[in-house]
């Protein structure tokens, strides 16, 4: 009876001490967007911190995601074998994370931080969207490397990760690492992986992280394990973040599609090019998300460039990062990505429908390109203006006879209400400020539908 007795205390003190498991993540029934498994809708706003585990100790780990959970981020994208000479540069406690390079040889001492990555992202609330290594493991092209993989190691090693993190709910496994597929043996590395985690879990979800400008799907849209589409429009103004939606939601099979890198808040604007476009701001990253999330989007992934290197002095800057990753933690467009996940998520916004019919006159495919989603019942209809111009919409498709509008301003998270405004024909909204910067997200809103929007009033 004592034992007993000494048991239950034991796994009191343990569920109390660790909090209550998130649930898992699967694919929707109808295989657009994430849900947890029991069936509540997941908004996955992610963020890059791609060198977390190689440059942080746990300190700054915690200071790191404590930041993101306060903002409302609910998943952090980091990976295992980074890319920063990740193979051969200690962390931060002085471990590297295989021994002798070997993908069947894990370090224990560099893998217990990984652990605790997810333990402590999981006690805030968070996922962690974990990358097994970076492509230049496999792909070095610019990258450090050096190349390690082969498919019979990448599929051990997949196995050994599996072993050791399925376990875990807040978890997604990602492929790949920003690196383009040019031969078999890097289709066979990839498949491998998949394999080896497969072999061990089936419960996480799977997807890959491709090069700019290519979805995941370019590559592997036939493949059983990939469960849902991730797609990098990469750092210019000149992406077209809805496109890449759009191509993604007409493939077969259907998946999810999350925008798994986006062009970065503080980083030079096509880098890439060697020429002077000046830098990518917030709104930048403002553009990108609702792009992303108008045009059908399960999710979004910011970043910042000084955040995903952990950049500060001392360090060899990256791309020209120019702010320390605990200032840069409080640039603007992670706190707006914050507003806009609250936005949509006060709303039914894994029903609404893309529909540029509803925008009547010139609409121009630049960076002040307008979308327009709604509801297929017509009780909501959210357009999204980048650049302030005035937008003329048809409010024919709305099932009743007046509308309540509203501006919110996707600078500070307000609402501003309109009033009411007459569905009998068509009607012309002009946001009070314009040029780059001045973007505003239109609501129109059956009175009737019950929506509530007294937390974003002034």
């Amino acid at each position: 009876m004592k034992n007993l007795f000494l048991l239950l205390v034991l796994l009191f003190l343990a569920l109390f001490t660790n909090g209550q498991e998130l649930p898992l993540l699967k694919v929707s029934p109808d295989n657009r967007y994430l849900v947890t498994e029991d069936n509540q809708p997941f908004f996955w706003l992610g963020d890059t911190a791609w060198e977390l585990i190689h440059r942080l100790d746990k300190t700054e780990i915690d200071h790191y995601l404590q930041d993101r959970a306060n903002k409302g981020f609910t998943l952090i994208q980091t990976v295992i074998l980074a890319e920063l000479d990740g193979l051969n540069t200690p962390n931060a406690q002085g471990d590297t994370p295989l021994i002798d390079n070997n993908p069947e040889k894990l370090n224990e001492a560099y893998f217990k931080l990984v652990d605790y990555v997810l333990e402590r992202a999981a006690e805030l609330g968070m996922y962690v969207g974990l990358l097994p290594t970076w492509g230049d493991k496999f792909n070095k092209k610019w990258g450090v490397g050096p190349e390690i993989f082969t498919p019979e190691n990448a599929e051990t090693y997949g196995e050994l990760l599996a072993k050791r993190y399925q376990p875990h709910s807040n978890l997604v496994w990602i492929l790949g690492g920003d690196r383009p597929i040019e031969n078999e043996t890097h289709y066979e590395i990839i498949r491998s992986m998949a394999k080896g985690i497969r072999a061990i879990d089936e419960k996480h979800l799977l997807t890959f992280h491709p090069v700019g400008a290519k979805k995941a799907t370019d590559y592997f849209r036939e493949d059983s394990w990939l469960s849902l589409d991730m797609f990098q429009s990469g750092h210019s103004r000149l992406a077209t973040d809805y496109q890449y939606v759009l191509d993604a939601r007409s493939a077969v099979p259907a998946r999810p599609v999350i925008n798994g890198e986006p062009r970065y808040e503080n980083i030079r604007d096509r880098f890439w090019e060697n020429k002077d476009y000046g830098w990518l701001d917030d709104a930048d990253v403002r553009v990108a998300g609702y792009w992303s999330m108008l045009s059908g989007a399960a999710g979004y992934t910011y970043g910042c460039n000084d955040v995903w290197q952990m950049y500060e002095s001392g360090r060899a800057p990256i791309i020209n990062a120019r702010t320390g990753w605990q200032v840069a933690l409080d640039l603007p467009g992670s706190s707006q990505m914050g507003y806009l996940k609250k936005i949509l998520s006060a709303l039914p916004w894994q029903q609404l429908q893309l529909d540029q019919s509803l925008i009547l006159g010139d609409n121009p495919k630049n960076e002040s390109h307008m979308l327009a989603s709604r509801t297929e019942k017509g009780d909501l209809i959210l357009a999204y203006i980048p650049t302030g111009t005035p937008l003329t919409l048809d409010l024919t498709r709305f099932n009743m006879e007046t509308a309540e509008a509203y501006w919110f301003n996707p600078r500070n998270g307000k609402v501003l209400p309109l009033g009411e405004v007459k569905t009998s024909g068509s009607q012309t909204f002009t946001p009070w400020a314009n040029g780059w910067g001045s973007d505003f997200l239109l609501l129109l809103v059956d009175k009737k539908a019950g929506y509530d929007f007294s937390d974003f009033m002034n």
